[in-house]
């Protein structure tokens, strides 16, 4: 048995140690508009022009829960968003699609470090009709049409060797420019969002924090200001 120590010794940055003062104008209730998802569409279209300083604006931890309550998460890719929420793609036998069905309760979170910004999402998620699946699995490459079939998302693999001859297999099958099925096994999660949190970094980390929560009648929104 090897010694797991062995692997923490020597010299490292400490994370204690490890500290950045957040100098950024900050977020106030006045002007902001009367919905999270038009705040949410300016916030996004600002990463997403940070040319080189946030790396994929659309990537999103999702965190789910199983039937016992026990947590995990991941990062995604955000596909799409409109007044009706967020919408995710994925393998409907996967680890997190099966917590979904367990517990349609989610978290989503938008880690735009570079700009000291975070968006925090919580809601609910349901799968996205069979048409809107079609429609966006038509728009993605090749490669990764291919890569939906073989892979068998969250099972346990013997070598990374039995998921490239499952690739390979398929691109024979399919060979580039031929139509590729949509896998019955894979498709969208819209989440509905419930709260959602615009968190600004400020100086001495009293950071700006401005919630959006739904009204009871689910109706409109209530905005509040959080304590850092």
């Amino acid at each position: 048995m090897t010694d797991s120590s062995a692997s923490l010794s020597g010299p490292f940055p400490e994370p204690a140690l490890m500290r950045e003062q957040y100098v950024t104008e900050g977020l106030e209730e006045a002007g902001l508009p009367a919905g999270p998802m038009e705040q949410f569409a300016l916030w996004f279209k600002e990463a997403a022009a940070a040319t080189g300083a946030v790396h994929e604006p659309n990537a999103m931890v999702v965190s789910t829960v199983d039937a016992e309550g026990r947590p995990s998460s991941r990062t995604v890719l955000l596909k799409g968003f409109d007044e009706r929420g967020f919408v995710f793609f994925t393998n409907y036998d996967s680890r997190k699609a099966h917590e979904l069905a367990a517990n349609a309760h989610v978290s989503l979170l938008f880690p735009w470090h570079p700009m000291a910004r975070q968006v925090i999402v919580s809601g609910t998620a349901e799968r996205v009709g069979r048409e809107e699946t079609v429609a966006y699995f038509r728009t993605r490459p090749h490669g990764s049409q291919l890569g939906a079939w073989a892979s068998a998302q969250s099972s346990v693999l013997t070598s990374r060797a039995e998921l490239d001859r499952a690739y390979a297999d398929l691109a024979a099958r399919y060979p580039e420019g031929e139509q590729v099925p949509v896998p019955p096994n894979w498709g969208g999660f819209r989440v509905t969002p419930r709260e959602v949190e615009f968190w600004q970094g400020r100086r001495n980390r009293l950071h700006d924090r401005l919630r959006y929560v739904r009204t009871p009648d689910g109706k409109d929104w209530h905005l509040e200001r959080l304590s850092p």
